[in-house]
């Protein structure tokens, strides 16, 4: 009889993922730790300057000023930081200039500015730019070949986004699957996972806490009377159909967010004059509308009858029109230069559209505000997977299923959109194989060219009859 031998479980390439596994525990566990102490600096800073602005609401006024303000430190001292996430996408694609050490305290300090004006931005924009900045610092002190630094990188994001959210697994999914349309970077989820676990856990030592959303149960009810079905497919095709206009919410906040940019390049030669601009024209729309539900987060209720993201899981927490508001408020303060991201207004404006959805549509009002959350940002970020694993995260498993139909579904139909430009598309959505290898960026200015092309076209013919 052979006697057992132990050296046949443990070969050699277990050993080489051992010392992989344990390489990058290692490196990962510091980066973490700091990202998830410096996001929940940035997360207390940001709670006591929303609240600093309910009390004091005059401080809206001086928004311009503000914007003016983050205008020239970041023309004086951001250099590069300027480009934010799309910086750190650049940098993972092809490492070059590296992410300056400054990116962290500029994107924080002008947030938590933004927020203390009343500028309708996130939070999202800022924990990743923190992620990325300290990883890119942490990789420079270890000494990092290229490769590792493209991971290191990516595990920033992840652990930027997963201990600004709470959703270590979303975070994880998120930093593998932003980066291109269509493919995953497994080579990076083990570092990736490690860093969101840690800097999340990190965030809860320090005591902050995140805001909990809760969907009202419902009965489904098997169409006319087919007892034999157990599943309410009514119901299914109800999502489908919510899922579609998320995603063309997504298309169209995206669209309107580097329209706004452009067009203001394009109009106002004098830089520093866009962000003044921008401060007036919320101001404006603020007093036209004469509530202030629109600016900043959106998470946190000023009045006892403000619209939030909260708010909006319950009947009459949302307007018809408060998704439409809050689309345009965040488009023009994104487009127009305040910093902090789009992805807790995209929470905003995926839950008051569910909410209304739900109206029109006789459904489950917290499920569709639940998927509107989701959808929208799934679209604007073409991240299906992770916010698919966001939702199960922020409001359980039982309704995994619908998440995941939602996601997707809105993925497709914000097309080859998104909020980040250096977003690369690794393999089309469907029926568009010349946009492979093209960033977001180049097909949104591809399919501008085509249709300025077709309106010089049309006008020819005019002008020919």
């Amino acid at each position: 009889m052979k006697r057992f031998s132990y050296t046949k479980i443990f070969t050699f390439p277990h050993l080489l993922i051992l010392n992989h596994l344990v390489r990058w525990t290692l490196l990962t566990i510091p980066v973490a730790i700091t990202i998830g102490s410096v996001v929940s600096l940035f997360l207390w800073l940001l709670n006591l300057a929303i609240h600093f602005r309910f009390t004091h609401p005059w401080l809206l006024y001086l928004l311009p000023l503000a914007g003016v303000f983050i205008h020239f430190v970041y023309k004086l001292y951001g250099k590069s930081s300027e480009k934010g996430n799309n910086l750190i996408m650049d940098e993972i694609h092809r490492p070059g200039g590296g992410v300056p050490k400054r990116m962290a305290p500029l994107v924080l300090g002008a947030t938590v500015i933004s927020h203390l004006f009343g500028a309708s931005v996130g939070r999202e924009g800022t924990a990743v730019q923190i992620g990325g900045s300290i990883a890119d610092f942490f990789g420079r002190f270890f000494g990092l070949n290229e490769k590792d630094s493209r991971t290191v990188l990516m595990a920033g994001v992840a652990a930027g986004f997963g201990a600004v959210f709470g959703t270590p697994l979303a975070g994880t999914i998120f930093a593998i699957e932003v980066l291109a349309i269509g493919r995953l970077q497994y080579d990076a989820i083990i570092p990736c996972l490690i860093a969101s676990i840690f800097a999340d856990q990190t965030v809860a030592l320090w005591g902050i806490h995140h805001t909990l959303y809760h969907i009202d149960p419902f009965i489904t009810k098997p169409p006319f009377a087919f007892s034999f079905i157990h599943f309410d497919y009514f119901l299914l095709a109800k999502i489908i159909l919510a899922s579609v206009l998320f995603g063309l919410v997504s298309y169209v906040f995206a669209e309107l967010a580097h329209g706004i940019k452009n067009i203001s390049l394009r109009l106002i030669k004098i830089t520093w004059l866009i962000p003044a601009a921008g401060g007036l024209i919320i101001i404006g729309l603020t007093l036209l509308l004469g509530r202030q539900d629109y600016l900043s987060l959106g998470v946190d209720a000023q009045f006892a009858d403000s619209v939030t993201i909260s708010s909006a899981f319950h009947h009459g927490g949302a307007g018809t029109w408060s998704w439409l508001w809050k689309t345009v408020y965040t488009t023009i303060t994104v487009g127009t230069g305040f910093k902090g991201g789009e992805v807790t207004p995209l929470f905003y404006i995926g839950a008051t559209l569910g909410n209304t959805l739900s109206q029109l549509l006789n459904a489950p009002l917290g499920l569709f505000a639940a998927l509107g959350f989701i959808g929208v940002f799934a679209g604007a970020t073409n991240t299906p997977l992770a916010c698919t694993f966001m939702g199960i995260e922020l409001f359980g498993g039982e309704y995994a299923l619908y998440f995941a139909i939602a996601c997707f579904t809105a993925y497709f139909f914000s097309g080859h959109s998104g909020i980040y430009s250096s977003q690369r598309i690794a393999v089309p959505k469907i029926f568009d194989p010349g946009g492979a290898g093209t960033s977001i960026g180049q097909s949104v200015q591809r399919r501008r060219n085509l249709i300025n092309e077709k309106l010089s076209e049309y006008k020819a013919k005019l002008r020919g009859k």
